[in-house]
């Protein structure tokens, strides 16, 4: 996540388009990203509720209710950052009565648990695009190879979990708090070390843990997203192919078809959503670590910009499964609204899009 906690180095940087605009955007950032919040954090603890209930159990629910949590995990925090250092005092404010030791902390705190959360949703993300391709691709069926599927995928994300907390662990020692004392009025500010990134003074330590973090939390996950949307993309069309010579034609047949593919298109909106939002942000990471000067003058301007871009896709979720899936749209009124449908539109939903996707259906 961006901070303005950098004070050397991008003030000697001539100003240009790119600093301007990335002045403007700091402006409204702070509002602007409070107001996605807002949305977000209340949205992500209805998906939680929804694909939690034990009628919606199965193994996608199961990693999309977790991507929710993580999301959720990221804008909590977030809030409290944002209204004290962008809403409360002007974002150009450095001075000690913003920059208090408390704060400081709290802003390292979010730096590696943000991190960590971002890191958690891209894995989280793989999991899906893999997952939905095998199942897509598996002859499996009976309830006993389905529970063994869920366990299965419930110690995926348990892994993912514990797995993106420890990898980070050399990044959450990269950065530091560091204190400013003020000769003429003796009061100290609290700031977070500027790391130099692509100077001379870059520490070879920064520099790996830099690339590490980049390359395993955002390049990687984004390349495997790549490869297993494509892969399902081509195995959905030959499967559907194959279902038509094959099949009769019938009502069951082809509805249960459209369920499938619509379903598969709803999960894979949400990877490319992933991969539009990190793989570009992994990759300015990477190019500031070996540009000089690049981190100040091109990644720091734009950095309220994709803290903006990644709170988006951690809240746009529920939209996208309110549109694209009829048994969500249909529990979220039944849990929150006490809107029952009738048996005709039960039966319906069995044959329209749906979240509840099992193994055999494949």
């Amino acid at each position: 996540m961006a901070t303005n906690e950098t004070l050397s180095g991008s003030e000697q940087i001539e100003k240009s388009a790119l600093t301007v605009f990335g002045g403007w955007f700091t402006s409204i950032h702070g509002y602007s990203s409070l107001t996605v919040c807002c949305f977000g954090i209340p949205t992500n603890l209805i998906n939680i509720s929804v694909l939690s209930r034990k009628d919606m159990r199965n193994p996608t629910n199961a990693i999309l209710c977790w991507l929710a949590v993580a999301d959720l995990l990221t804008m909590i925090p977030y809030v409290a950052f944002v209204i004290h250092f962008y809403c409360a005092f002007d974002p150009y404010d450095y001075s000690p009565e913003k920059f208090t030791f408390p704060w400081a902390v709290y802003m390292l705190f979010l730096i590696n648990f943000v991190a960590t959360t971002h890191t958690i949703s891209n894995w989280l993300g793989v999991s899906l695009a893999v997952f939905r391709f095998v199942q897509l691709r598996s002859t499996t069926k009976g309830p006993v190879a389905k529970r063994r599927l869920y366990n299965t995928i419930l110690k995926v994300i348990a892994g993912i979990y514990v797995c993106s907390c420890l990898v980070l662990v050399p990044n959450y020692m990269t950065n530091k708090i560091v204190e400013y004392t003020d000769i003429t009025t003796n009061k100290t500010a609290y700031f977070i070390e500027d790391i130099k990134l692509g100077t001379n003074d870059t520490q070879p330590i920064v520099v790996v843990n830099v690339l590490t973090y980049s390359i395993l939390t955002k390049i990687v996950p984004c390349i495997l997203m790549t490869v297993f949307s494509g892969s399902l993309l081509i195995s959905l069309n030959l499967s559907g192919r194959q279902r038509r010579r094959r099949l009769s034609v019938t009502s069951t047949n082809v509805r249960r078809e459209r369920r499938q593919t619509k379903t598969t298109r709803m999960l894979l909106v949400v990877i490319i959503l992933f991969l539009v939002t990190e793989f570009p942000h992994g990759l300015l990471i990477i190019i500031s670590a070996v540009v000089p000067n690049f981190y100040y003058t091109v990644y720091s301007p734009l950095g309220d910009l994709m803290d903006l871009v990644a709170l988006v896709n951690n809240a746009i979720n529920f939209l996208l499964y309110c549109i694209m899936s009829t048994q969500f749209r249909t529990k979220f009124f039944e849990m929150y609204f006490n809107k029952l449908s009738s048996f005709k539109d039960r039966e319906r939903n069995q044959f329209t899009t749906s979240l509840n996707i099992t193994t055999t259906s494949v």
